[in-house]
Order: structure tokens, then C-alpha cells, then sequence
């Protein structure tokens, strides 16, 4: 069967490539619902090193998916049974280090094709089935994943102390990250630090509020999730380090391009932990289609949805990559090619 791929062959240039799709022993996915990350951006814009463009492209971009399973060769899965597909890839069983650390694996839609495809193959385990969750939000579970992975990683490293914690950003990562400890740790007092007004009133559900620039000088958190990325890690790292209590652990989850400067005298006088978080695996996924399957939960991540027309061609994608960069927090679209 002849399957239609959507690469990315060069910034804000897309092109059709056909490859040949076998019945094998590959689960075969319809992809139904995509949505955009920043790294898609990165790429689509061309803002990543010309060396790592040319070493990445042509590519089909989108890791963010969720599909209708079109054939199992196992027979665990029926036609039409809605999944979401887990772009991390690893070759190996690694029973020490996490997956998606693993040296030996790789990462769908970072130079390898993403979810943009007629169809996709998959192994068995890297797709995950659900009912009761709106395909428009089952979209976005690898973006909820992520969240899983720190909050699983920030429960087995920091001490008991829990009574606040902080998360630094005002964007999805961080509303995403605040949903899931309100979920995971609903006897800890969870705190939002953000710089814009406007956003930090979507925050509705978690226990404080403030401006970056009005933090008051007796705040203080136990630990703290930092969800800026680019320049504002810079910012939100320095404000972590002044109000975090002795011992605290910082779990960084923003994505920079450029170095970060980080004041370790004040990091070794405080006893600190900083963990580095990125991506997820299988246990992240399950957990996060679990938590969606909650009414509040699934409400609440519907809040920072935006659903754009469905894509049937490329002009289609161009249109999805451009409106989502005015939009606030994460856009989605059908995907009916």
C-alpha cells in the first residue's frame, strides 16, 4: 500500500514523499488528530543551527498524536480503536536508565518522521489505547507526558517537605505541570509564577498567583518545577534559587538554545537538587491517559486548546504552523489527508 509522507525539506517548504506500507508486525495507525509543539516551529522557521537542519532534514514533522488503528497484527487492538502513539523509540531494554534518556533511542519527528502520515507503523508498545477522552485532548498526551515523567521523577527524588511548590512560566507547559500536582499532590499548595497577566488567569484551579515582577518578598516554596524555556530560564532559574527553601529540589523542564547562567554558590548554600527532565516513555503515556480520563482534569486541559481547521494539503499546513504562532497556549488540528 502506498503511504503519503509530509516532510518538512527545508524552512516553511514542505514536500510529499511515498513509501511503500507492508502488513507486517507493525500496528498501522490513521493518525486523527495533531498537535504543534515548539519544536515544530524551531524547525518549520529554520531557528535551529544550519548544521543540525541539514543533518535533520527532510522530515515529517508532529510528535503530539492520536490516531484510529487501521490494522494489529497481535489482534489486542480493533479497527477503529482510538490510540495515542508515543513518538519515543527505544532499541533496547534498559531496566536502570529511563527510555527516553537511553542512548540507544530515538525520537519520532526529531530526525526521524513524525505523525505527519497518511498512515504510521508503530511497534505494539508504542501505542496506548483510550475511550473516554476527547480525541482533541488525547492529541496533546505526549505534552501531558512529559508532565507525568517530571512529576513521577520529582516524587521519588524530593524530600517530604511539600507543603508549596512553585512553578515558574505562564504558558502550557506550565498549566499542564500545575494540573497534573494539583492531581498527583492534592495536599500540596501549588504556586504559579508567571509574567504575563492575562494567562495566569486561566490558572484558576491552583492555590496562587504571581507577577514575576510582584513576587513578595516573604514567599518561599519547598520546590519547584521551572517551565520558561529561551531566555526566561535565565530569570525564572534566579528567582527559583532566592525563594527556594534549604534542600529544595528544581526540576528544569524549559528548553534553551543558549546557556544558561546559574548561581551555584547560592545552589551549594542551599543544599539544592536540580534535575533535568525531557520527553517520556510508556509509563508516562498510561499514566497520562489515566488522568485524563478525569472530567476536571480533561476540562481543565481543554481550557488551553485551540482547535484550527482540519489540514488536507500542505497550504493547509503552512496556515496550522503560522495561526499557531498567535495563539496562547497549544493548537490542534484534524488531520485529513
Amino acid at each position: 500500500m502506498i503511504n503519503q509522507v509530509y516532510q518538512l525539506i527545508s524552512p516553511k517548504v514542505f514536500s510529499i514523499k511515498y513509501t511503500d506500507l507492508s502488513f507486517s508486525d507493525k500496528v498501522i495507525v490513521r493518525p486523527e488528530f495533531l498537535a504543534v509543539c515548539h519544536a515544530d516551529q524551531r524547525y518549520f522557521l529554520g531557528q535551529r543551527d544550519i548544521k543540525v537542519l541539514n543533518q535533520k532534514l527532510p522530515m515529517a514533522l508532529i510528535h503530539e498524536c492520536c490516531g484510529k488503528v487501521v490494522y494489529d497484527p497481535t489482534g489486542k487492538l480493533s479497527v477503529g480503536q482510538r490510540v495515542v502513539m508515543i513518538p519515543n523509540t527505544p532499541i533496547r531494554k534498559n531496566d536502570v536508565i529511563y527510555e527516553n534518556y537511553d542512548k540507544g533511542s530515538y525520537f519520532l519527528s526529531s530526525g526521524h518522521d513524525g505523525f505527519m502520515r497518511e498512515f504510521v507503523e508503530l511497534d505494539s508498545d508504542r501505542v496506548v489505547a483510550y475511550d473516554n477522552v476527547d480525541p482533541r485532548v488525547a492529541a496533546i498526551t505526549e505534552f501531558v507526558s512529559v508532565g507525568v515523567h517530571a512529576s513521577t521523577r520529582f516524587d521519588l527524588i524530593a524530600h517530604q517537605n511539600r507543603d508549596r511548590i512553585g512553578i515558574w512560566g505562564d504558558g502550557s507547559l506550565s498549566y499542564t505541570v500545575a494540573n497534573i500536582l494539583k492531581s498527583r499532590f492534592p495536599e500540596s499548595k501549588i504556586c504559579v509564577v508567571g509574567m504575563d497577566k492575562r494567562k495566569l488567569s486561566h490558572f484558576s484551579f491552583v492555590d496562587e498567583t504571581y507577577l514575576s515582577t510582584d513576587i513578595p518578598e516573604n514567599f518561599e516554596v519547598d520546590h519547584a518545577f521551572e517551565c520558561c524555556g529561551g531566555e526566561g530560564s535565565y530569570y525564572a532559574i534566579e528567582d527559583v534559587i532566592k525563594y527556594i527553601n534549604p534542600q529544595g529540589t528544581l526540576m528544569l523542564m524549559g528548553v534553551s538554545e543558549n546557556k544558561v547562567g546559574i548561581n551555584t554558590r547560592m545552589v551549594l548554600e542551599k543544599g539544592m537538587t536540580l534535575v533535568g527532565c525531557s520527553r517520556s516513555g510508556r509509563a508516562d503515556f498510561e499514566k497520562a491517559v489515566e488522568l485524563m480520563e478525569n472530567e476536571d482534569f480533561q476540562r481543565r486541559m481543554k481550557v488551553i486548546i485551540f482547535e484550527d481547521e482540519p489540514v488536507r494539503s500542505i497550504g493547509d499546513i503552512c496556515r496550522v504552523m503560522a495561526n499557531d504562532l498567535t495563539t496562547p497556549f497549544k493548537t490542534v488540528f484534524k488531520w485529513d489527508i
